[in-house]
């Protein structure tokens, strides 16, 4: 669930020309939109976030969309499921991995979680979620945004999936955010 403003039906060939625009500036410029240690600090959080439970958070953030998505008119959405599969999201132990992704350009983000969450969240819930950090990445707060989300995932996960003291501490995917 998130907020994905190309959602707009309209594609006009000026907005396919401005969209174009605005991702290739942010691919040459926008990767330092989150500097190195605001990715560490975020990174520390998810490897906080999972010493609270069994679940398994991945951070993605794009400066831009390749070229075949901005083609065809590609949602947010579908480029998210894509890099929680490439990233292999979906192959924890519990099925209760969450790819948090954020697509810079346009300032718009999608948490994809596996099925073994996602069967216990309503849709309202994400949606509450997604509002509130909206604001943060229309302002480019881009870390406020990012921890924000990490914070209410982890907490989801904490009630859903919480570590006990028989739980194994095995982390199945690395905390570093990835920038593309």
């Amino acid at each position: 669930m998130g907020v994905d403003k190309s959602e707009r039906p309209t594609h006009t060939l000026w907005h396919a020309i401005w969209r174009l625009v605005r991702h290739r500036w942010h691919d040459a410029f926008g990767r330092s939109a989150i500097p190195a240690p605001a990715l560490q600090r975020l990174g520390a959080q998810v490897a906080a976030s999972e010493l609270q439970h069994t679940g398994q958070i991945r951070i993605v953030a794009e400066a831009g969309l390749p070229w075949s998505y901005l083609r065809r008119h590609a949602k947010v959405r579908e480029r998210a499921l894509m890099l929680f599969s490439k990233h292999r999201v979906w192959d924890t132990e519990h099925n209760n991995g969450v790819l948090i992704y954020l697509l810079m350009p346009e300032h718009a983000f999608e948490i994809v979680a596996d099925r073994g969450l996602a069967r216990h969240v309503a849709p309202a819930v994400w949606q509450e979620m997604a509002a509130q950090m909206s604001a943060q990445f229309q302002q480019g707060h881009y870390e406020e945004g990012l921890a924000q989300a990490v914070g209410a995932v982890g907490a989801l996960l904490a009630k859903h999936f919480p570590r006990t003291t028989d739980s194994p501490c095995t982390n199945e995917l690395p905390d570093a955010p990835v920038v593309r």
